[in-house]
């Protein structure tokens, strides 16, 4: 399928945005683990939580839906069946490589693999720091490449130091920890998010935090609780650029999730000069969420880089179409990790970008964006990663004349509803 859109007037309006992917993801792989019933409020139904669901159920454990609740009835992973298929995460990273993580404590072999996309990104980030606690890993056809076969067993807590800011590559790390002998430390190069950390404590395990380590005692026992998933930030950033940069616009999205190791999007935009303004704050099962007023703005260009880019390393195609209309020169460095996502997302929005009239520029490790500059529609490729799929596609309703999305059903994994919701707004 591809999505065609054509130059907008304005957005204008009141919506929600789908439950945030990252938490998603977590509430049912915890739920999974943990005695009694948990109750998710919310959950994104997406390709990419789906692909956990189906994962987990292969391991015997339930998840119904009743009314607009997901209710997960989990065991420990020593107790989960033995499977003798391939475990197949579609194109999710967060799913396979967290669920690595967590069957590492059960002693059956299983065999886990992914889409085309998935099975390019690498994986050694993940088996290495596993293999040293104890499971036993084996690739199946490339090394540091899905397939991956996985025996888990008797873990032994590690000390690690992560080479790469991968909260992914954390969160495996906890969930093996959780399971094993000892205490697991953890050390980060910079902040990530902390979206496990958080549900583990409130799940009633403990896990410690002191600046750049984090403390996982072995043998934890988690209990399902009421969990409320907030909007996704990184679907409401489409959303949010859109109306920076559509005149006289004016958006409220509600309910969205502001975990501070997320908003990173927001405090690049305000460097830039973005009308961005939160008006209601609430906790919930430990996380935040609240309210987010945006409003047409003259932007201006910036530099983005250092500690700022794990906490908006998935926004980064949307933030260079609001460079793109921003007035003067905006930079992007330290963001190599998007090289390895779903896409080589640096060259794609390069080549995407500029084949639409964007002067963008590609970096070793980013990209540069001159603006402003009047795009115009034509025919681009999302090269089936959905991030990349939304950028153009907001590009496109700035841009003169129509715009052809390639490829655009991959927009499903993370955001299901985007275009019904574009209906709502677009005036």
């Amino acid at each position: 399928m591809d999505l065609v859109v054509s130059k907008i007037n304005k957005v204008i309006g009141k919506i929600a945005v789908s439950g945030d992917k990252s938490i998603s993801h977590r509430s049912i792989m915890l739920g999974g683990i943990a005695e009694n019933e948990t109750h998710v409020h919310n959950l994104l139904l997406s390709e990419d939580v789906k692909n956990t669901i189906n994962c987990l159920e292969k391991l015997g454990v339930i998840v119904e839906r009743q009314n607009d609740i997901t209710i997960v009835k989990g065991m420990p992973p020593e107790h989960y069946k033995p499977y003798y298929g391939q475990l197949d995460a579609g194109n999710s990273g967060t799913a396979v490589r967290l669920l690595l993580g967590l069957i590492s404590g059960s002693s059956n072999s299983y065999c886990f693999t992914g889409d085309y996309s998935l099975k390019s990104r690498p994986m050694k980030r993940i088996t290495d720091p596993l293999k040293e606690m104890g499971a036993n890993i084996s690739f199946v056809e490339k090394n540091n490449l899905l397939p991956i076969i996985i025996k888990g067993g008797n873990l032994q807590a590690i000390n690690y130091k992560l080479p790469v800011a991968s909260a992914q590559v954390k969160s495996a790390i906890i969930l093996a920890g959780l399971q094993g002998t000892g205490t697991t430390v953890i050390e980060e190069p910079e902040v990530t998010r902390d979206h496990t950390e958080i549900m583990v404590n409130y799940f009633g395990g403990k896990i410690e935090k002191d600046d750049s380590f984090i403390k996982i005692e072995g043998r934890q026992k988690l209990v399902g609780n009421e969990v409320f998933v907030p909007g996704d930030i990184s679907s409401a950033a489409f959303l949010i650029v859109l109306a920076l940069i559509s005149p006289k616009s004016e958006l409220l999205i509600e309910n969205v999730g502001l975990n501070p190791t997320r908003t990173g999007i927001i405090d690049a935009l305000k460097s830039m000069g973005a009308n961005i303004e939160i008006i209601f704050e609430k906790v919930s099962n430990g996380e935040k969420y609240g309210h987010i007023m945006v409003k047409n703005s003259n932007l201006t260009g910036t530099t983005i880089e250092g500690n700022i880019i794990p906490r908006l390393i998935d926004e980064i195609p949307i933030l260079a179409v609001a460079a793109t209309f921003a007035e003067g020169k905006t930079t992007i460095r330290n963001a190599e990790e998007l090289k390895v996502k779903e896409s080589n997302r640096i060259e794609m929005m390069v080549t995407q970008l500029g084949k639409m009239g964007a002067k963008i520029e590609e970096t070793e490790d980013g990209m540069i964006i001159e603006g402003p500059t009047k795009l115009k529609g034509l025919v681009v490729d999302s090269g089936g990663d959905h991030r990349i799929a939304m950028a153009l596609a907001i590009a496109g309703m700035m841009a003169e004349g129509q715009t052809k999305v390639l490829g655009s059903n991959c927009i499903s994994i993370s955001f299901p509803e985007f275009e019904d919701i574009l209906k709502k707004i677009i005036k």
